[in-house]
């Protein structure tokens, strides 16, 4: 095919070429020159910068310069030559389906960039949107590159650039928002209304949607385009079209969270900033990356909330980490972004900042360490638990034979000794059948009076002699997880669960007053129980079969669900990340990806096929969260009071500790005059 391909032709569809004795040349399209050393041979169908070393044959030129993958790249050429690529085994049907697909496809980017179009003119006549851009110290020059524009303040302002406003396109296309259940009824609107446009172009440079911000006071600040088939937001990244010369230029690309940030940076000298769309890191991003660069550095806030993020970013990049990439993460001072960083310091000190970013090995162990008293051999064993995914998420190379023995100095084992601690752990899970070690036990047999956790849906509801206190997160020796003086999770209707013929137990008569023992075990009943339910896991069921409700929740919330030991914290550190990555899923789509975790053995009991049929309202979600925080804030106190023996400014915070407690305690009780 390549012998039919002329390079010069294909090349100069995307690049401005002059003829120069036998060869072309023109201004390289992979690095910023204002003289051209970018030679394109006829002779030998290739091309070379003599600026920035890139060089190829046709084929890789497309696959550079358009961000094509390989098969797309060989359709390309061959439909240019009318040649026929072998077509996949998908049946006639599928292929006309794809087909009509991608024909929608060319029509909803045609759609968008006639809107896009509209939004640059609406800029240049609106000396308010102007200034406010000049006020954020954009020019004009650095706009016209990234191709901002203007939505003006008006309902319909779309009707003046497309003749039918009624078109079903529009609307698709999310430019335009209709309302009513029948079609002559509909009310349309134009979506984003008074607000800087930024186009979002995919890396072939077709707008496949908008990001609108607000000029003044307003919510959402941001206002993204809706998904559409050309739009999906964990895929796309912001800029990465126009950071592709100066991801070769700066030889790393820097990840940014907002379309501002990536703009102002492009200005002041920093060409290879990207921003994920209102998103967490995906590895669908650090794939599309790493296809443009060896190097990647993440920009995020040091607050709690870019931790969070930088974890999320650090579990997307694992398993493309191999020994010739390199993955940094940058924490910048609260006060700061990178704009404004680089605006008070200057561009040289942000590149010195970029320089003593956290490599990714540090980070693994940082992240593993959290939450951890590597002082005692409990935090030690659960840093181990915490690396041990992510050290797996690795592929094989010296990366990950260097990280096993920096892990195994951390936990103060040698390395042999953590290759041998794991490699057992997986032979036991594997006898275990996928992580579950115990037999499940029989529904109608439970030694607290509680109800077996494996069958039952659960709500909650505090008894009359309720105590917070006695809640332990993981099922240890708190006394919520059952029945049991301290109160807490029981079966549907609130009531005490009675067994399988719902009468409770009682001792016989005959016994008269002297002290009696358990029921007789029955036969079979010796067997090792299944861990009695706790408050824990009831959070993660309910956030697992109702996943949505995770944004429900706030940033405290949520740091206290990840810093829960394994597995609950980094089985809600994935819930986070699914729900960012895919939204708001049933269980019914959820649970196949569950299956592929190390978690997979521990879901299964959590979540039996009973308990996804059960009811719950995120109310009783959020008793069981607050439940949680008492027990915490409890453990914070104790040992604040140690502390302040020796520092009796802690008393203060204390002080605080201690109202944030009661609050908690607060929201469990009972409504007055409630029913026991």
């Amino acid at each position: 095919m390549l012998s039919r391909v002329d390079v010069v032709e294909v090349v100069g569809r995307y690049v401005q070429l002059k003829k120069a004795g036998i060869n072309h040349k023109g201004l390289c399209p992979f690095h910023g020159e204002k003289s051209p050393s970018f030679t394109v041979s006829a002779t030998r169908q290739t091309y070379h910068c003599f600026g920035c070393g890139v060089h190829g044959n046709a084929l890789g030129f497309l696959m550079a310069y358009s961000g094509m993958g390989f098969v797309e790249a060989v359709r390309d050429l061959a439909q240019q030559v009318g040649m026929t690529v072998p077509e996949d085994d998908r049946s006639p049907q599928e292929r006309e389906k794809a087909a009509a697909l991608k024909q929608r496809q060319a029509t909803l980017t045609d759609v968008l960039h006639k809107a896009s179009d509209s939004y640059r003119k609406q800029l240049k006549g609106n000396k308010r949107a102007v200034d406010y851009l000049r006020g954020r110290g954009l020019t004009g020059e650095i706009a016209s590159a990234f191709g901002l524009g203007y939505a003006p303040d008006g309902w319909r302002g779309l009707a003046s650039v497309f003749p039918h406003y009624d078109d079903p396109l529009l609307e698709e296309s999310g430019l335009v928002i209709a309302t009513g259940d029948n079609e002559a009824d509909k009310k349309r609107y134009d979506r984003f209304r008074d607000r800087i446009m930024f186009p979002i172009r995919n890396v072939q440079g077709e707008v496949i949607g908008f990001g609108g911000r607000v000029l003044d006071k307003g919510e959402p600040k941001y206002l993204n385009s809706p998904e559409t088939s050309v739009f999906h937001k964990g895929k796309e990244l912001y800029g990465l079209h126009e950071a592709r010369a100066g991801l070769r230029k700066r030889g790393y690309a820097l990840v940014v969270e907002g379309y501002m940030d990536v703009v102002a940076l492009a200005q002041l000298g920093f060409p290879n900033a990207v921003a994920t769309l209102g998103t967490a890191c995906s590895a669908d991003h650090v794939q599309k990356l790493f296809r443009f660069t060896e190097s990647i550095v993440f920009s995020f806030d040091g607050d709690a909330a870019g931790r969070r993020a930088a974890g999320r970013a650090l579990e997307a990049s694992l398993p493309f980490a191999t020994d010739t990439r390199s993955v940094r993460f940058l924490f910048l001072p609260p006060e700061h972004d990178p704009d404004s960083y680089v605006r008070e310091h200057g561009a040289e000190a942000f590149e010195q900042y970029v320089a003593q970013a956290v490599p990714l090995s540090r980070q693994l162990i940082e992240a593993a360490r959290e939450g951890c008293d590597t002082d005692s051999a409990e935090g030690r064993a659960r840093l181990l638990a915490q690396a041990k995914p992510l050290w797996h998420a690795l592929p094989e190379g010296a990366l990950k034979m260097q990280l096993l023995g920096d892990l195994a100095q951390a936990a103060g084992l040698t390395t042999d000794d953590l290759n041998r601690l794991w490699a057992a752990q997986a032979q036991a899970q594997s006898r275990a059948g996928g992580g579950r070690s115990r037999p499940p036990r029989d529904a109608g047999q439970d030694d607290r009076g509680g109800p077996p956790p494996d069958d039952a849906p659960w709500s909650y509801e505090p008894s009359s002699d309720f105590d917070p206190d006695s809640f332990d997160p993981t099922g240890g020796q708190g006394t919520a997880q059952g029945g049991g003086e301290g109160g807490g999770w029981q079966g549907r209707g609130n009531k005490p669960w009675a067994g399988k013929d719902k009468k409770p137990w009682t001792p016989n008569k005959s016994w008269g007053d002297k002290p009696w023992n358990r029921k007789p075990p029955e036969e079979g009943s010796g067997l090792p129980r299944a861990r009695p339910d706790s408050t824990a896991d009831a959070a993660l069921r309910m956030l697992l079969l109702s996943i949505g409700w995770w944004e429900q929740l706030d940033a405290g919330d949520h740091d206290l669900l990840h810093k829960l030991p394994a597995p609950y914290g980094p089985l809600s550190a994935w819930i986070e990340r699914h729900l960012h990555d895919h939204g708001a899923v049933t269980w019914a789509e959820l649970e196949p990806a569950i299956r592929e975790t190390e978690w997979a053995g521990f879901v299964a009991r959590l979540v039996t096929a009973d308990a996804a049929q059960g009811e719950a309202a995120f109310a009783d979600l959020r008793k069981a969260v607050d439940a949680l925080w008492v027990q915490a804030l409890k453990a914070q106190l104790e040992d604040l009071s140690r502390r302040a023996a020796t520092d009796p400014q802690l008393l203060v915070q204390m002080r605080e500790v201690e109202q944030h407690r009661r609050r908690r305690l607060q929201s469990l009780a009972p409504p007055p005059g409630t029913a026991r």
